[in-house]
C-alpha cells in the first residue's frame, strides 16, 4: 500500500504536468442529445461520406490525464486517418470539474457501472453519433490512453454489446480500484486481483452473453506510470470471456517489437499484445507516418499505434500499399482518382489470387 505523502506527490506531479497545445483543431463540438450524467463533454470528426453503404465506422478515443480531445487527437493524429480512409472519431473529453488532473475516473464505481456516470454518458454519445453522423452501429471501436485506457476497458465491460473491438494503451482492468490511493496502487503493479477474481468482475459488469469485442493491449516495457503487470492482468481478465489458452497461438514481431496473439476456439483472433520494448509511459506514435506529433505522452518510437490500430480493425488498407500510393501521390486531382483506382485493382488482385489458390477459380 502507497502511502498517503506518495500518493499527494503523484497527485503533484500530474498537476504540474504540461497540457498540450493542440493549436487549430477540426474536431467540432457534439451536442449530447439525450442524458449526461458524467458530465463529459463530447467532440468528433466525421468525413462527409462513408462505404458503399454509406454508413461510416466509428472509433472513440479516449485522451489521458493532463490531456484534452484536441491536444490527443493532434498527437495520435487519429482524425488525419479518419480524413484519408472514411470512418468517424468521437472524442470524450474529461472536465476539470469532474477531476482537475482531466483523468478520467475510472477507479470510481459511480463512474464505470452500467447505466451510470460516465460510462453513460460516453454511451449517450455514441447513440447520438449513430442517430445524427450516419454510423454503422455493428462498427464501433474504442480505445485510450493511461486512465483513458482504463476507461476503454470500462466501457467494453459495461457495454460490451456496443464494441467490435477495443485497443487499450497503457491501461488497467476493469474494477481493480475504488479510491484514488488504490488507484495508484493499481498503477504500481500492487494488489491486482486474482485471475479469477478480474473474470467475475467482468462477467458481473454486463448481462451480455456474446459475441465479445476483441482487446488489444499495448504497452511499454519502460513504463514507470502503469506497472507492464496490469497489461498482463488486462488479458488474464478477459482470457475466459474469449475462450482461449493461457500460452499465446502465435507471436511475432511488430515493427521489431513482440506481438502475441490469443485465438478462440474456431481459430480467430481474439486477444493480442503489443509490448514495446524500452518505452515509457504513452501512446507509440511514428511521425515520419503523417499520422502524430511528439508531445508529452505521445512517445516518437518508430511505431504508429493508430495506423496498427485502425488496419487491424480493418478500417484502413495494408501498409505495404499505402507506401506505394504515398511514393506516386501528387497534388493534382487526376493523380489522386488514379491511386483510388489502384487501390480497387489491388483488393480484385487480391481476391482474385485466393480464390485460385482455393481452386475456385482458373
Amino acid at each position: 500500500m502507497r502511502s498517503l505523502s506518495d500518493t499527494l506527490q503523484r497527485l503533484q506531479r500530474y498537476r504540474t504536468s504540461p497540457v498540450m497545445d493542440a493549436g487549430p483543431t477540426r474536431l467540432t463540438r457534439l451536442e449530447i442529445a439525450n442524458a449526461n450524467p458524467g458530465n463529459l463533454f463530447g467532440w468528433y470528426y466525421a468525413p462527409e461520406s462513408g462505404d458503399r453503404s454509406g454508413l461510416l465506422a466509428l472509433v472513440v478515443v479516449l485522451h489521458g490525464c493532463t490531456q484534452t480531445a484536441a491536444g490527443y487527437d493532434a498527437g495520435s493524429g487519429w482524425s488525419k486517418l479518419a480524413d484519408e480512409f472514411g470512418f468517424a472519431v468521437l472524442f470524450p473529453e474529461q472536465s476539470r470539474q469532474n477531476n482537475p488532473n482531466l483523468c478520467f475516473n475510472w477507479f470510481s464505481d459511480n463512474d464505470i457501472e452500467r447505466g451510470r456516470g460516465e460510462v453513460r454518458s460516453i454511451r449517450e454519445m455514441i447513440d447520438t453519433m449513430v442517430s445524427d453522423h450516419g454510423i454503422d452501429p455493428t462498427r464501433v471501436f474504442i480505445t485510450g490512453l493511461s486512465a483513458g485506457g482504463a476507461m476503454a476497458n470500462a466501457m467494453l465491460a459495461a457495454y460490451p454489446e456496443v464494441f467490435s473491438g477495443g485497443a487499450l494503451i497503457a491501461g488497467l482492468p476493469y474494477g481493480v480500484a475504488s479510491t484514488v490511493p488504490d488507484a495508484f496502487d493499481r498503477m504500481r503493479g500492487h494488489g491486482l486481483p486474482s485471475h479469477q477474481r478480474l473474470q467475475e468482475r467482468l462477467r458481473s459488469a454486463s448481462p451480455h452473453v456474446g459475441p465479445w469485442p476483441t482487446i488489444s493491449v499495448w504497452h511499454g516495457t519502460a513504463d514507470k506510470t502503469v506497472d507492464e503487470l496490469n497489461a498482463r492482468a488486462i488479458i488474464e481478465q478477459w482470457k475466459a470471456i474469449h475462450e482461449v489458452g493461457d500460452r499465446p497461438a502465435r507471436s511475432d514481431a511488430m515493427d521489431g517489437h513482440e506481438h502475441h496473439i490469443w485465438t478462440n476456439r474456431a481459430g480467430a483472433d481474439a486477444i493480442e499484445l503489443h509490448r514495446i520494448g524500452g518505452m515509457g509511459h504513452g501512446t507509440p506514435i511514428d511521425t515520419s507516418s503523417g499520422y502524430g506529433v511528439q508531445a508529452p505522452y505521445m512517445l516518437d518510437v518508430g511505431v504508429s499505434s493508430t495506423e496498427h490500430i485502425a488496419r487491424s480493425w480493418g478500417l484502413t488498407p495494408s501498409f505495404e500499399r499505402r507506401v506505394q500510393l504515398d511514393a506516386r501521390a501528387t497534388t493534382s486531382n487526376e493523380t489522386r482518382s488514379d491511386d483510388r483506382k489502384d487501390v480497387t485493382n489491388y483488393i480484385q488482385d487480391v481476391i482474385e489470387s485466393a480464390l485460385r489458390s482455393a481452386g475456385l477459380i482458373r
